[in-house]
């Protein structure tokens, strides 16, 4: 049987009230109180019912960790070091499968049954939309991996995809291509959007390489397989800015199975940094997006939410940088 409130009380020589107190984040009680009643409870083996404590207090600590692309292996990482933030704070994460949702209002309906205290939106594909709703309803909200504004409704943590579609564009030149194509994720994602806008962007300065653009049906290794078989039937570019590394491993994939060699008869650029783009046998030049520290921003962003729910919208933004691996040929010398 579970060893109740009132045995800690009765062993510590206190009330039952000292004992919730002790328990109770930001409750009144004196130090030497504490350490009594904390000693019986270790003695004990009493650990503090969560769901009686959020009866008391108002707040459940559940954070609702939201996104909607689970056939991105990039999300295993994602989700592990949210969920291990999250806990190492005291708060508890509750995973949420968006896939196919595109109404903004089920997504509410569903985490306020949970009585959530705020909600991680953790995608690079859901609209802007998704935070306002929740916002609107009154659930601290931050977007990681978030479409950036400089003006933002709810907090956005993340990097400037056009800046990285730019960077991508200045990395193909660098190396001397002529041909060079965009190979997106879906067109819907803002994500997408904005990478292909930046990239388009800064291949406009440069009027004599030919550019050609396409679309992956989602971000996923046979997306990113399917539309390069279909890319390599035609009149192939001589790199392809990816924008995603799961599309750029399953382009590799295509690429190899069509007797084709990387880079030398193709050249592959992604997005991200995912722990597979290192693999020998995969090696691949990529743009890399500092997960990590999004994520921990992410998770102190909204602590400070959770405390100051009327807190000003702001927007944080992480700079990228290219990896240099075996995927795209080495940069012409100047």
């Amino acid at each position: 049987m579970a060893v109740t409130l009132k045995e800690v009380a009765e062993k510590a020589g206190v009330s039952r009230s000292a004992v919730s107190r002790t328990f109770t984040d930001g409750a009144s009680v004196s130090e030497s109180m504490r350490r009594k009643v904390e000693k019986a409870a270790r003695e004990l083996g009493y650990s503090p019912n969560a769901l009686a404590s959020s009866l008391t207090t108002g707040r459940t600590k559940l954070i609702g960790l939201v996104s909607n692309n689970f056939h991105n292996p990039i999300f295993l990482q994602v989700f592990d070091l949210f969920t291990r933030g999250l806990q190492e704070r005291g708060l508890r994460p509750l995973l949420v499968n968006l896939s196919e949702e595109v109404d903004p209002a089920n997504s509410v309906r569903m985490l306020r049954q949970y009585s959530v205290d705020g909600v991680i939106v953790a995608s690079s594909t859901l609209p802007p939309g998704f935070g306002t709703g929740f916002r609107d309803a009154g659930v601290p909200v931050v977007h990681s991996f978030g479409r950036f504004s400089a003006a933002p409704d709810v907090h956005v943590v993340g990097i400037d995809n056009q800046e990285a579609g730019r960077l991508a564009a200045r990395t193909l030149v660098q190396r001397g291509y002529t041909r060079v194509g965009f190979m997106g994720g879906p067109k819907f994602a803002t994500s997408t959007q904005d990478r292909h806008a930046g990239f388009n962007a800064e291949m406009s300065k440069h009027p004599r390489v030919a550019l050609s653009c396409s679309y992956a049906r989602n971000y996923s290794f046979d997306a990113g397989r399917e539309e390069m078989l279909r890319l390599l039937k035609q009149d192939p570019a001589e790199a392809y800015f990816c924008g995603d590394d799961v599309l750029s491993i399953g382009a590799l994939s295509a690429i190899e199975d069509s007797g084709l060699e990387c880079p030398r008869d193709v050249g592959i650029l992604g997005l991200n940094d995912m722990e597979m783009a290192r693999w020998n046998n995969i090696n691949l030049t990529t743009i890399r997006q500092p997960i990590r520290q999004i994520i921990t921003s992410s998770i102190e962003l909204m602590a400070a939410t959770l405390n100051d729910p009327d807190r000003y919208p702001e927007a944080r933004i992480f700079s990228c940088s290219v990896v240099e691996r075996g995927t795209l040929r080495p940069a012409a010398k100047a």
